[in-house]
């Protein structure tokens, strides 16, 4: 919420983090201006409460979004910002859900890692460069190839039946697996020894040029991690609600997920996706007050499983 130039007060709804030329924002919603950025939230202060409610965020396009039409208001809890009917639009023109096979545009075929073992298979169009691997929290990442979107999908396929590499991890498994990283050196010859596994593999479709020179990259400096990982938390936010309050220091950013030195001295683990859909008014009194669990931190052999 912000004051506009004839007094009234804007109603700009959060859209959680946004990823843009390698940086991580705040993004927001207007319904007369549309989605916007804010600054780079990396080392930022954060301070804000939570407006009365939470609204549907519409269906976001390449040509700009589509408002909900029925402004429906949703359930404070939750990581999805969006009524039925809009997930359902959203799903039916979705490269992930297989639901736009003649999509153009290129895809590049990719490994993404996220712990000594845990790398999956995916593809993301050649246009978006590195956000969809920095909006999943992969902490290093190897282009295969590139090529049409029918192409790559059927690579894809081809790499997780033959090597067992899952095309999705659940957020469950990544968060634990960012605290005490193996070197990076270690982490980017495992990538290379598995790309060039994928690379032996038959059943390439002729279509998807290969890509196999590419060198693997670590994302870790993006995120604000050190080359360990990611720093030890307190507590997870597990939701928000109206009045909610949140203060503290950005330290890092992984994909959606936000850590943060909190204004009560403890260390927060904030998935951004909880703010999507309030209207977030910025007040340097605010004090940390949502509901929280306290972190657990399981060793590798209790690490959960992908699915």
């Amino acid at each position: 919420m912000r004051e506009s130039a004839d007094g009234k007060v804007e109603l700009w709804w959060s859209t959680g983090v946004r990823w843009h030329q390698g940086r991580p924002a705040l993004g927001w919603y207007h319904e007369q201006h549309g989605d916007r950025l804010g600054a780079d939230v990396l080392g930022a202060e954060l301070s804000f409460v939570a407006g009365a409610q939470r609204r549907c965020l519409g269906v976001r396009r390449s040509r700009g979004r589509l408002p909900c039409p029925s402004g429906a208001l949703l359930a404070p809890a939750g990581t999805r910002a969006q009524c039925a009917p809009c997930s359902a639009l959203d799903r039916s023109q979705s490269v992930a859900a297989d639901t736009v096979p003649d999509d153009p545009q290129p895809y590049h075929l990719y490994l993404a890692y996220f712990r000594a073992g845990l790398v999956k298979v995916g593809i993301s169009a050649v246009e978006r460069g590195t956000a969809r691997l920095l909006e999943q929290g992969a902490i290093a990442h190897l282009l295969l190839g590139r090529g049409p979107l029918m192409a790559a999908r059927r690579a894809e396929a081809v790499l997780g039946a033959a090597l067992g590499l899952p095309d999705h991890v659940r957020a469950e498994a990544k968060r634990p697996a960012r605290e005490g990283l193996p070197p990076v050196a270690e982490r980017l010859a495992e990538l290379t020894a598995l790309g060039a596994r994928c690379h032996a593999l038959p059943g390439w479709p002729e279509a998807l040029h290969r890509l196999p020179g590419e060198p693997p990259a670590d994302n870790c400096a993006a995120y604000g991690l050190g080359p360990a990982g990611a720093p030890t938390i307190d507590e997870r936010v597990v939701s928000f609600a109206e009045g909610g309050e949140v203060a503290g220091i950005v330290r890092a950013v992984v994909g959606p997920d936000v850590y943060l030195d909190s204004d009560r001295g403890s260390r927060l683990l904030l998935d951004s996706r909880h703010l999507a859909g309030w209207a977030l008014r910025k007040d340097p009194s605010a004090r940390t007050a949502v509901p929280v669990v306290k972190a657990v931190h399981p060793s590798a052999a209790e690490q959960p499983q992908l699915f």
